[in-house]
């Protein structure tokens, strides 16, 4: 887990993709290694600021629950069962997660940022629920809570944000009907919410956090109907 930041959020470096473009061509243990303080220096420290300041901005519209600590993800890929042998990925990926909760499978999300070459985006949800939160999932969604959560998704979606799963099943499972009236949500394997598109050069400007905080803030009432429900 990354250090604490030293200071507040004030913008990643204007020159820090170089980094990201330079360990694509590279991809060496010797070049990360020389080149781990900047990694450090350029994404890590920022982006702990980042989300230490948001989570610390968004505790209010969270209550009764408690957000965890912020949480870097790991740079290294996890080769064991791919082809693709690449060591290294080519972006940062963070999280905020509900106290207690792992960002392993089944992980709910307050909040997640993944900047890199491949795409910038930021949301909120949980991306694959774990075996034992599948099942409730699916009896809340069939029950009044699933009502509940209608009002919320059709909210946040009339908001412009992209509330979805991900590898959905093509068939309502049994004992459902396919007619039913949340079959969308009972086909999910996840519920996530994505924040619109990051407006240009936003994330070189202090004010990043405070489009985190106020994107984060809508999504609020998705995460804390998962924590309630589904979350363990």
């Amino acid at each position: 887990m990354a250090k604490a930041a030293s200071s507040e959020f004030s913008g990643f470096p204007k020159g820090a993709m170089k980094f990201w473009r330079e360990l694509a061509a590279e991809m060496s243990k010797p070049w990360f290694e020389a080149n781990k303080a900047r990694y450090q220096r350029e994404w890590i420290e920022p982006m702990t600021a980042l989300l230490s300041e948001a989570q610390r901005r968004l505790r209010t519209a969270y209550k009764p629950f408690a957000l965890g600590e912020p949480k870097v993800m790991r740079i290294h890929r996890d080769v064991r069962f791919s082809r693709d042998k690449t060591p290294y990925k080519t972006n940062i990926g963070a999280a905020i997660p509900l106290a207690g909760a792992s960002m392993a499978e089944g992980g709910c999300a307050a909040m997640y940022v993944h900047l890199g070459l491949d795409e910038q985006f930021c949301g909120v949800g949980v991306y694959t629920f774990g075996p034992e939160q599948l099942p409730r999932w699916r009896s809340a969604v069939d029950g009044k809570a699933g009502a509940e959560l209608a009002t919320v998704v059709n909210k946040l979606r009339k908001q412009g944000y992209q509330v979805s799963g991900h590898d959905d099943y093509k068939r309502v499972p049994k004992p459902w009907a396919e007619d039913h009236p949340r079959a969308e949500f009972l086909r999910m394997k996840g519920l996530t919410a994505a924040f619109p598109a990051l407006p240009k050069g936003m994330i070189h400007e202090a004010g990043f956090a405070e489009w985190l905080v106020e994107h984060g803030t809508a999504a609020a009432p998705l995460i804390k109907w998962l924590a309630k429900n589904v979350a363990s």
